[in-house]
Parts: C-alpha cells; structure tokens; sequence
C-alpha cells in the first residue's frame, strides 16, 4: 500500500508490532465498507455504475504496476461520506515481473475467484475484471453466486461452468451486459480493467456524493 500510493486506495498511515500481532494504522473512511451497504439495501444501478468505475480505476491503476489483487469483493471496499471508493486490503495481492508474468497459486475468496485461479492455472490481471463481475452480482442481488454451496462445490462449478444464467438474474440490460464483459470464461475475450472504463453502462454512473 505504501508503495502504489494513490487517491483510490485507503491511505496507509503507520503499523506496530505488538508482541505477535501486527496493527496496520489506516485512513478513515467514515462509510463503512460496501459489503455494509449491500447488507442493508439493493443499490441503484447508476451507483452500482459508480462503484464499479470506481473500482476499475483501482484495478486499472495496479495493473499498469503489475499488481494483481485476486482478493475484490465487497468487504475489501470501503466508503466515506464524501463520496470516495477506496481499496482496503492487500493481503493476497501478488506482484507480476518479466520473470512470472503469471500466477497459478489458488488464491482468493472462493465465490469471487476466476475459473482459472480455481483451477489453478496461469492467470493474469483479468482474475481480477472477473472478481469485479461476481461483486456486481453481490451488489445487485445482495449475494454472490454459489454463496449457499460448500466450498468444493462451488469450487468445482466456478471451474467447469462460471457464472451460469446471467439473464435469468433479472437485471437491467446494461448492467447484464457490463458483467458479462467481466465474466467471460474465455480470458482473451473478458474485458481488462482499462478497456472496460470505456464501456456503455458506466456512463449511467452517479455522482460520488450520491452514494450517500
């Protein structure tokens, strides 16, 4: 964190060695997290817009530093009331170089993982665009698919089938269409965190100090 210092991830500030435990001093965000919000209520589809531009410009932005996060979900975003989307948490995050341009260890919150990290082949920064794809489902539908299945199981249907049903979820059209950019189970065609800064459905985004 302290090395890809910018206005979209949470600020580190400090950290202390307290006998075995690390404290991690942060910024405040007086929000809360989205996985807050999504317990509470469906947001609007021009926020779930905001949000999600948002948290491709996060993406975008490691990216292009050769840091993939394999950890996007909606606990790891937080809020604050003047309307910012911050990244939280780089716990899992793996670094990329000319020597491993990918990673195939399986890494990750098992509903939000891509069918290859899954799988545990090669993977690159679009684990992460598919990661991004399930929150838009969690934050669209309250839970992300396979949620209520045990952890082979949903392992094993990420893996073979993805996301099945995308229209059978009753969400609006461009909404459906930006997450299917996002959820392709063939990589070559998902859509990278840049390319899909330019897709139709984020111009419906609402202002930031509207999310509150």
């Amino acid at each position: 964190m302290n090395e890809n210092k910018n206005p979209v991830i949470v600020t580190y500030l400090e950290s202390y060695l307290v006998n075995a435990d690390v404290l991690v001093v942060l910024e405040y965000m007086d929000g809360g997290s989205l996985a807050a919000v999504v317990r509470m209520k469906r947001m609007a589809v021009g926020h779930i817009a905001t949000v999600c531009r948002e948290c491709l410009q996060i993406m975008a932005f490691l990216h292009a530093n050769q840091v993939i996060l394999r950890d996007i979900k909606s606990d790891n975003i937080l809020l604050g009331r003047d309307g910012s989307v911050k990244l939280a948490n780089f716990g899992l995050c793996a670094v990329l170089s000319p020597e491993q341009s990918k990673w195939r260890l399986m890494v990750g919150t098992t509903c939000w993982m891509a069918p290859k990290v899954v799988r545990s082949e090669p993977y690159g920064p679009k684990a992460d665009t598919w990661s991004l794809g399930i929150m838009g489902i969690e934050i669209a539908k309250g839970e992300a698919p396979y949620i209520r299945e045990t952890r082979v199981r949903a392992n094993y249907l990420i893996g073979t089938q993805g996301v099945l049903h995308l229209h059978k979820l009753r969400l609006p059209s461009g909404l459906r269409k930006f997450l299917g950019c996002c959820l392709q189970m063939d990589v070559d065609r998902r859509g990278s965190a840049k390319e899909l800064l330019q897709h139709p459905f984020l111009q419906s985004a609402e202002p930031l100090l509207s999310l509150f």
